[in-house]
């Protein structure tokens, strides 16, 4: 666990603005924005719990200001893929309901069970190594069964459930342990209608009915994420898990977005300006020079690049905005900069570039980056590095 770096400033400017008086770039994290997503995203759900996913450092937020404003929108439990990030959580000194879902054997399962952590199992042995934690550790486990209804990743298969069933409830009858949940994931719930979403729940029912003929009588059956929550009511049951909706991000396709809240994106990303210099026609830019000057210009230099999350895929397309005006990365994306072309705007060093925010300014949503890099707004996000400094305003 690596939490990003951040700098609480009281009196921080909005990232439209110069940032002389801030980090020299800064991913500005409106924690507002956090909490209004999951009250909106809570009435979208309305009857079950919400789950507000933490996991990779709250999606570049920063973990704890991440769970802090969550549960302030009213989250009910927190959840993170790895124990080093629930152990994060327990340190900053947060007691809500905690689930934690990736581990390998000889985790560190005792100290998750004396911090009230709740863990998943998978398989049977996962299953006994957790409760044999418990003993040393002095407490019963609570316990998730996981079962796979066809991602084919994490989870006990449809044949292998009855035995992973079977053994729980003996733990359980024993005292050792205590199903508290049966999860799952989707594979394909961002695509409304597509026919695996369905076949999941129905494995998954079958899957909660096998369990309670078993003897075990789960509280919370969860399989929803936040494509789930958004559109498709019938699998919330329990609980539903919102991961990047809860910083702003809908992760369905525009065309189907027409009746969801409108999220607010947490996360802005600029940096000021470093310097300004006249080019001729035909100087060649950056690397490689895959680029040159179409005519007499003026560059600037942005000091952000692939090793703080600005993708080389993104060279020559990304896009960029500076006092209201956009504009393009020119030539490649280097390791900590890259350059663009501002014509003869008037641009100065110390001046505001925007790759992406909520748009309060007009910048790009990061959605936009996303397309250009040729990936998803989850990696972008995932990927602003920790030597870029998180304000939170």
């Amino acid at each position: 666990m690596n939490p990003s770096s951040t700098l609480e400033n009281n009196q921080a400017p909005g990232p439209q603005t110069a940032l002389g008086a801030v980090p020299q770039r800064a991913a500005f994290i409106e924690t507002a924005a956090i909490t209004a997503n999951v009250r909106a995203l809570r009435k979208v759900a309305a009857g079950v719990r919400l789950l507000a996913v933490l996991k990779a450092d709250g999606y570049g937020h920063g973990i704890v200001p991440a769970a802090r404003a969550a549960l302030e929108g009213g989250a009910d439990y927190l959840g993170t893929a790895v124990l080093e990030e629930a152990f994060a959580v327990r340190e900053a000194g947060i007691d809500a309901p905690l689930f934690s879902w990736l581990a390998a054997p000889g985790a560190p399962y005792a100290r998750a069970i004396a911090e009230d952590i709740e863990l998943a199992a998978y398989s049977v042995g996962q299953l006994r190594e957790i409760a044999d934690a418990g003993i040393g550790a002095g407490g019963v486990p609570r316990i998730h069964l996981k079962i796979d209804t066809g991602m084919w990743r994490g989870g006990a298969t449809p044949a292998d459930w009855p035995a992973l069933c079977t053994a729980a409830r003996a733990l359980e009858a024993a005292g050792r342990i205590r199903v508290v949940g049966v999860w799952s994931h989707l594979a394909c719930a961002d695509e409304p209608g597509h026919p695996s979403v369905a076949a999941q729940l129905q494995v998954f029912r079958h899957a909660i009915d096998t369990a309670r003929s078993l003897g075990l009588d789960p509280a919370l059956c969860h399989i929803a994420n936040s494509a789930a929550t958004l559109a498709t009511p019938e699998a919330h049951f329990d609980m539903v898990r919102t991961g990047i909706a809860v910083y702003g991000v809908n992760p369905l396709p525009e065309s189907e977005r027409t009746h969801c809240p409108r999220l607010r994106p947490a996360m802005s990303l600029g940096a000021a300006v470093v310097q300004t210099k006249r080019a001729p026609a035909g100087a060649g830019i950056s690397y490689g020079h895959t680029e040159s000057t179409q005519g007499e210009t003026t560059l600037a230099v942005v000091p952000l690049g692939y090793a703080d999350g600005v993708f080389r895929s993104a060279s020559s397309v990304g896009p960029v905005q500076v006092g209201g005006v956009r504009y393009r990365v020119l030539g490649r994306v280097c390791m900590d900069q890259f350059v663009i072309d501002v014509g003869d705007d008037d641009v100065s060093a110390g001046d505001a570039a925007l790759l992406f925010g909520p748009g309060d300014a007009g910048e790009p949503h990061v959605e936009k980056w996303a397309e250009a890099s040729g990936t998803i707004p989850y990696e972008i996000l995932t990927r602003v590095g920790t030597s870029v400094p998180r304000i939170y305003v």
